[in-house]
């Protein structure tokens, strides 16, 4: 069967194989470990009907659902995801969406999500990508012009900034943060002066301070991120949790299903700090693989780009690769204790239908855009 999709990925017009295929290996890793570290705490809770199949059933549906909806995806021409028709209805939907979460009820002191029924749709995840969308058909227009501040800076960042606003004042930092920060690097691909890189630098390091001290509990995520153990049972315990199962999973780990931490100890350890519980299965050896599979996915992003058929092309990409890289890299950075504890999901494999299912589709879009890559190099040999 795999021959098969290689020898279809060959083809002309075809898409990058080795990232399709990276892809789907994180999607499956996902799943499998969504179960491992969600089936005791389900199995123990009434709230999920004592099912242990509860959280792996629901996210193999959205990775069934979604891998299908990447590759439909994946035929669409990406140079029509420049159509301000389709920007407008796609930024003014998300804008309303993150302004409709503000009403619905709080989630651990967070206001994220939009419910409707058993269902819940999280809109900050969908803002990630509507500025990358936006960015980069219309940095990819202006050419020369991008190295004015007016026409080649500020209209970009008023755009992230409205969105990066609208998921803080759900109590989204990390998410903002990552909004922002794609932006940066997208707008110094695109051209924009050094000047304006140094400006952009000193900006983005004075938000994230500012910020961090207008929120009490930011400050004490920070404090205690320096000395967790000053609140063993309380801001530190998270952390110190995470500390517990990545060191006792050793070299080689406990193996598949056998975390102790995961029993009520970590607290959701199918979510934010699913790498904690890879740590504890698969050990330090599970955990470098997966990190080099991470690395190998945004290497592949990163060439797609580099080989993209047009400006437009090559900044979608980069900007797809960059939120994806941006999450990975924040999320294991928190689990290993590098950073204060926020809330970012790993990539393809934390708990999370919104999550899942935008990610697989941009992913629909980078393989569309290694696909016109493919056929351009076909194109100039003959």
């Amino acid at each position: 069967m795999i021959k098969k999709i290689k020898k279809l990925c060959d083809d002309r017009g075809s898409v990058d194989f080795v990232l399709l295929a990276t892809i789907l290996l994180l999607v499956s890793i996902g799943v499998i470990m969504v179960f491992s570290a969600s089936s005791y705490i389900s199995l123990h809770s009434k709230a999920y009907g004592n099912n242990e199949m509860y959280f792996f059933l629901r996210q193999g549906a959205f990775a069934f659902v979604g891998v299908i909806m990447m590759f439909f995806v994946s035929r669409i021409d990406y140079r029509k995801y420049r159509k301000k028709k389709f920007l407008l209805w796609g930024m003014a939907i998300t804008a309303v969406s993150l302004i409709a979460a503000l009403f619905f009820p709080a989630v651990n002191g967070a206001r994220r999500w939009v419910r409707l029924g058993p269902l819940g749709f999280q809109p900050s995840e969908l803002a990630k990508y509507i500025v990358v969308f936006f960015s980069a058909a219309s940095i990819a227009r202006k050419g020369e012009r991008m190295k004015s501040f007016t026409y080649g800076v500020m209209p970009y960042l008023a755009v992230a900034g409205i969105f990066a606003g609208l998921v803080l004042l759900g109590k989204n930092l990390s998410i903002a943060t990552i909004i922002l920060g794609t932006t940066i690097i997208m707008l110094i691909v695109g051209g924009i002066k050094i000047v304006h890189i140094a400006l952009l630098g000193i900006g983005a390091i004075g938000f994230g301070v500012f910020f961090i001290l207008v929120e009490p509990y930011r400050i004490a995520r920070v404090m205690f991120f320096l000395d967790p153990f000053k609140d063993p049972q309380g801001k530190g315990y998270q952390l110190i949790q995470s500390w517990f199962a990545l060191s006792s999973g050793g070299v080689i780990g406990q193996g598949l299903g056998q975390s102790r931490q995961k029993a009520f100890f970590l607290p959701e350890p199918h979510n934010d700090f699913i790498f904690a519980i890879i740590g504890e299965e698969f050990g330090f050896i599970g955990c470098f693989l997966l990190i080099m599979l991470i690395i190998l996915l945004l290497t592949r992003g990163l060439k797609v780009a580099l080989n993209a058929e047009d400006t437009h092309g090559m900044l979608l990409a980069l900007g797809i690769t960059c939120v994806l890289g941006l999450q990975a890299i924040i999320n294991i950075a928190v689990v290993s204790g590098a950073m204060p504890v926020t809330g970012v999901p790993l990539p393809f494999i934390s708990y999370g239908g919104t999550a899942l299912m935008i990610n697989l589709f941009a992913s629909g879009v980078l393989l569309n855009i290694s696909i016109h890559s493919k056929k351009r190099k076909i194109n100039k040999k003959r």
